[in-house]
């Protein structure tokens, strides 16, 4: 590990690849629906940070493994926070698609 290797945000990429071997898990975009048209991660479920509180419709069990990301990452560090104080008690931040490598859906 180096010496900046904190300053380093999380790995989407890393990220994705746990969603997709984690049963039950929910891969969250919190970006604006607009955003979410030009461009998401497949089987990725998108609810604005703006209107974070309205998950619980999406996602009742507060166990569930959610996987969150936004396109830079801080929309989603925000919305992961929220998520905690909300009761959710598996959630990750994985950063932003802009650093994706994988597949994107239209």
């Amino acid at each position: 590990m180096g010496f900046f290797d904190f300053l380093k945000g999380p790995d989407i990429n890393q990220g994705v690849k746990e969603y997709s071997v984690t049963d039950g898990a929910v891969l969250l975009d919190v970006r604006t629906p607009d955003e979410y048209r030009q461009g998401h991660i497949p089987g990725s479920k998108n609810v604005p940070l703006q209107s974070i509180d309205k998950v619980t419709v999406m996602i009742n069990n507060k166990a569930t493994p959610i996987f969150v990301h936004c396109l830079s990452g801080a929309r989603s560090r925000q919305a992961a926070a929220v998520l905690q104080q909300m009761g959710y008690t598996n959630v990750k931040n994985i950063g932003g698609i802009s650093a994706y490598a994988g597949k994107v859906e239209r």
